[in-house]
């Protein structure tokens, strides 16, 4: 994973985390539903990072 797309994903999880705590708080549930939401996508990209390494590692 280069070492780019791992800071845009952590900085998307922890945006994600922020922004579910404060729906949380605020009893706003969209808000909730959207820091989850980025909080998902950024479990799928490191995943999809994770596996362009592997590969990468394969044909090396």
């Amino acid at each position: 994973m280069s070492a780019k797309d791992k800071i845009k994903a952590t900085a998307k999880n922890i945006e994600g985390k922020v922004q579910a705590a404060v729906g949380e708080v605020t009893g706003n549930n969209e808000d909730k539903a959207k820091g989850e939401a980025k909080q998902a996508e950024s479990k799928v990209n490191h995943a999809v990072e994770d596996a362009k390494d592997a590969v990468k590692d394969a044909v090396d």
